[in-house]
Formats: structure tokens, sequence, C-alpha cells
């Protein structure tokens, strides 16, 4: 595969999902606690990230990306965390909605000696209001204007509704943008109207009700979701055996993954939108955005905790691949 890097920095991008914060208090344990049989934690520092949406918008800036940020954070502090990280990262903040009774959700990890173990989610998950709504599809409407690509990212906090999706679909659809979205709801006729939709086998087994234990099981629940969900492209990603691409009245397109030493999974979802997005955005076909995809995320798992793809990486795993 030959593909020019330099182009993934003109790209143009809108994010729209949900924002969140990672927080983690890094310490050791020492004893147990007298109060109860669990271990005491002494905290020596913590640190915050980007969460959910925000792994895409990392992906993205990683290789020079343009983006902007659409979605809602809450007045508290986890809230504010959010604008002063994106815009840390220059990305567009003007789409993000304030809603009060909406907090932001945040995920506190407890870490000690290399383990996690406790974590704490604080988050509210109810549909946004019609108001929200309005506001929201407002956002879209303008910026659809100056961008290249919209990736929809899904963590099923109540921001990425029907409704919104059919919207944003509907007027990206108007200028041929393309929108890729990644699931965490099991109705995949949610999504319908989408360019493209990227679950993992386990999300693709639930939603399309199969046990997925071979090939064959792969490609029928891939058809079957396509059917449900009136899509005309799904790629589902499997872990270290890559990912399949189905197209509407086309054979599955299976893309291996190459062999290498896996440390961490997480966040190579988000790898692979952002890239699939950045490919298609490009120019480039599906099955070749497919392959820079595989590529980038072959990258991240071979590193501890959610991370990122530089040029320069990918640049080495594209001519390895040759």
């Amino acid at each position: 595969m030959k593909f020019d890097l330099t182009r993934l920095s003109r790209i143009r991008a809108l994010v729209i999902g949900d924002l969140m914060i990672d927080e983690y208090f890094w310490g050791r344990v020492e004893r147990i606690s007298p109060e109860a049989p669990v271990p005491v934690v002494t905290v020596e520092r913590e640190s915050h990230t980007l969460g959910g949406a925000g792994n895409v918008i990392n992906n993205l800036k990683a290789v020079g990306a343009r983006v902007s940020a659409v979605g809602t954070a809450g007045t508290g502090v986890a809230g504010k965390m959010i604008f002063e990280k994106l815009n840390d990262l220059a990305v567009e903040t003007d789409g993000i909605v304030s809603e009060p009774e909406r907090p932001t959700t945040r995920k506190t990890r407890v870490i000690a000696s290399n383990q996690q173990v406790l974590r704490i989610d604080k988050e509210i998950k109810r549909n946004i209001s019609d108001a929200t709504l309005d506001r929201l599809t407002a956002i879209v409407q303008e910026k659809v204007e100056t961008c290249d690509l919209i990736i929809i990212s899904d963590y099923d906090k109540g921001l990425v509704t029907r409704d919104l999706v059919a919207r944003t679909a509907a007027i990206a659809g108007e200028r041929k943008i393309p929108v890729l979205a990644d699931p965490k709801s099991l109705d995949f006729t949610k999504y319908a109207g989408v360019s493209l939709l990227t679950p993992n086998q386990k999300e693709a087994g639930l939603a399309a009700h199969i046990d997925i234990q071979s090939p064959e099981d792969l490609f029928t629940a891939g058809n079957k979701i396509l059917d449900q969900a009136g899509l005309e492209r799904l790629i589902i990603t499997c872990g270290k055996d890559g990912m399949v691409l189905f197209e509407k009245d086309r054979d599955p397109y299976t893309i291996e993954s190459k062999a290498r030493q896996v440390f961490d999974v997480s966040g190579a979802g988000d790898t692979v939108i952002s890239f699939l997005g950045l490919g298609l955005a490009s120019g480039a076909s599906f099955i070749e955005s497919a392959m820079l995809a595989n590529a980038a995320a072959g990258i991240v798992v071979g590193k501890v905790g959610t991370a990122t793809a530089s040029i320069e990486e990918l640049d080495q795993a594209l001519k390895a691949s040759l």
C-alpha cells in the first residue's frame, strides 16, 4: 500500500461524541485497612487525560489534523478540565454545549504497584434535551461547511441519540461528507445513514444475536447487520486477527494484522475509526483506509495505555507491509 501521509495534516475533522475525563490516582499499598478487608492506597501522584471521544481527538491531532469538538460538558471541575485540555491541543471548542444539569463523565482509577485496584465512575446516562439537540444540530449545520470528515464517537451516555445521528447523516449527505460511527448501542438501526460503522467483534455478535466462533459466524453477523441497520458498509474489528470490511452486495474483505506483541488494546477502536476517517477524507478507498487504520491500530496496541500513532511510526509500518 502506498499512501501519502502528508495528506492527513490537511484534513478538517468534526468529532461528535461523549467527552470524558479519565482520572488516575497512582500510589502504593503497604497495609490492609482495619475498618474492612481492603487495601489502603497511599496516593503519590494523580493525572488526568481526555477520555471517550477525547481519545479520537487525540488520535487525529497526533498526525496534525484540524479538529472541532461537538458535544456537551458540565460546569464543574471535570467540565472545565475538558475545555482546558482541548484548548491545549488547539481543538475548536465552540461546538461544546455547557449543561449544568449534565455533569461531565469522570472515570477515576486507583493504581497501586502498576495494578488497577479500583475504578469509580461518576456519570449521568440520559438523553440530551430537545433544546440541546436543536443547538447541536445547528452547530453541525454550521461547521459542516468547513470540514472534510465527521466522526461520531458514541459511549452510550445519552449524547448520541437516534435523532442526532439522523440529523447529522442528513446534513453530511447533502455535502457528500463521510460520517463514521463507533457504536455502543446494540440497536444498530440507530446508526442508519452513516457512511461506515465500526463495531468490534463482541459488539457485532451481540447486535446480531450470534455467538461468533468462526469466520463463517462473523460473515453471517456482518451481513445480518448490514441488512437490519440499512448500512452500505461495515467494518468489524477483530483484535489481533485484524478486521473485516463488509459492503452491500460484495464478499467480505479480510485485512489481517501483522504479528506483533500486544501490550494493551484499550483505545484501539478509537484509533481505528480515526484513521479510517482520515483515509477516506484523504481520497483513499475503503480498503486502503482500512489498511491504514489496521496499521495504526497495530502500533497503539504495542504501547501501554491509550496511545496514538505518529506519522513516523505509520510510515515505518506501511513500508514494512510492502
